[in-house]
């Protein structure tokens, strides 16, 4: 194949399939994994399936696909355990543990598979990136239909891993978020722990002969950790994730497909491009979505910078209009006490000009009504958090002003009350001015 003008539905039709199957069961426990902040279990699982593999061999003689799926998927659950057991009795962090437990279960994989390396092959091509490309050849034959036998044994896993997350929804959630909480409910936090790691461990490995182990250890976590960017919300999350691992699916395979013909190439492996995908979307997300993504948080940064410039001018323009009652300030007057820049001046005079709080005057700018009660409830908080912090934290006079000037923009009406009952509702700050009031 070489682009997608030598799209096969026969071949590729059934990639794509296997693919999203992988993809959404991965990422349906792979929700939990992120919020448990276990990232990296699915990787160690991946090491740690290998003396399983191994075992199965030497107990049957024979590398049929049963007696490996079940020695996988045991080691795959002791590699949980031991993590945990590291964890809590050895005092050390998750990391530390699962470093400890997949690389000693990898050793003991190698030592074995080197003992049976005259009887056993392992391909470790197959292993990193799998064969997805050929999952369209070994195929069953079910009601008359011809299925690849890996779309089979993946429909079957996303339907349990469906069944898994919907019964268990609630129970899941409470103990991902609060262990303690959750069995002091009622729910046994540890079984529910173990009972996922079962659920990883299966997807892994029924995973891993058809698309390796790079795609299962990023749909595991990937698709999830972009959808944790997206939503606050559980349920959203795990639809956002789902969605978003088989969209990696489909993207992969035609990027396999398509982008390596731009740099004269046939086609390249479709596990990895679709990991790849899974990368691209999150790093997307991490640049754009709405509330956690990059320019999102750098626009609010930059617009509370422009909020507190701007208060601060009518705080200056309150101030001097206190020691010169009826006098006009200069633009280059405020620039200088604002500290700001002439960009920066300009553009907080013409916004709050719009807004109806400023007005230019002979010689230069005054306040309006309403920009002399915004003024004042501005300096009014920031005279008040002076006092308080003498009188109740004692903080130095002469560091008095910096911090009542980052605490003065967000101090409300309600939160004035509670400062000026605090404070006994002085007259003047500790600097002998007068504290305007309230109304």
């Amino acid at each position: 194949m070489s682009g997608i003008a030598g799209w096969n539905w026969q071949l590729d039709g059934w990639i794509v399939v296997a693919g999203v199957l992988c993809a959404v069961a991965a990422a349906l426990p792979g929700n939990f994994l992120v919020l448990r902040k276990m990232s990296m279990l699915g990787d160690g699982i991946s090491h740690g399936v290998l003396p399983g593999l191994a075992a199965a061999f030497f107990l049957t003689g024979s590398r049929s696909s049963l007696p490996m799926f079940l020695g996988a998927v045991l080691f795959g659950l002791l590699t949980a355990v031991m993590t945990q057991w590291i964890r809590d009795f050895g005092h050390v962090d998750e990391g530390a543990a699962l470093g400890v437990t997949f690389t000693a279960l990898f050793a003991l994989g190698l030592v074995m598979i080197v003992r049976a390396a005259d009887r056993v092959q392992l391909d470790p091509g197959c292993v990193l990136y799998g064969a997805i490309e050929l999952t369209p050849l070994d195929r069953w034959t079910l009601a008359g239909w011809e299925i690849p036998r890996v779309v089979v044994v993946l429909s079957v896993v996303l339907l349990l891993n469906l069944v898994f997350v919907s019964l268990l929804y609630k129970e899941l959630k409470l103990s991902s978020f609060d262990p303690a909480l959750a069995t002091a409910s009622g729910f046994h936090a540890g079984m529910l722990h173990y009972l996922l790691m079962v659920v990883v461990a299966v997807t892994a490995v029924a995973s891993f002969e058809s698309v390796g182990n790079i795609l299962v250890v990023a749909m595991l976590i990937v698709p999830p950790a972009t959808a944790a960017l997206l939503t606050d919300r559980l349920g959203r999350m795990i639809v956002a994730s789902a969605v978003l691992a088989a969209l990696s699916a489909v993207l992969g395979h035609l990027g396999a497909l398509v982008v390596p013909v731009w740099f004269g190439y046939r086609s390249t492996t479709t596990s990895g491009m679709m990991a790849f995908a899974a990368g691209l979307l999150f790093l997307l997300a991490a640049l754009f979505a709405p509330r956690y993504g990059w320019l999102a948080r750098a626009v609010r940064q930059h617009q509370g910078a422009w909020r507190i410039l701007a208060e601060d001018l009518l705080a200056v323009l309150y101030r001097w209009d206190e020691r010169r009652p009826g006098q006009s300030v200069s633009r280059e007057q405020l620039q200088k006490q604002l500290l700001s820049g002439p960009l920066a001046s300009r553009v907080v005079l013409i916004w709050q000009r719009f807004r109806g709080r400023i007005r230019p005057v002979p010689g230069g700018w005054r306040l309006t009504d309403h920009g002399s009660r915004c003024g004042r409830e501005l300096v009014r908080s920031h005279r008040l958090w002076e006092q308080y912090l003498v009188s109740a934290a004692g903080v130095p006079v002469d560091r008095l002003h910096e911090e009542a000037e980052r605490l003065e923009h967000f101090t409300g009406e309600a939160l004035r009350q509670r400062l000026g009952q605090a404070t006994n509702a002085p007259r003047r700050d500790p600097h002998g001015t007068p504290i305007p009031p309230e109304n």
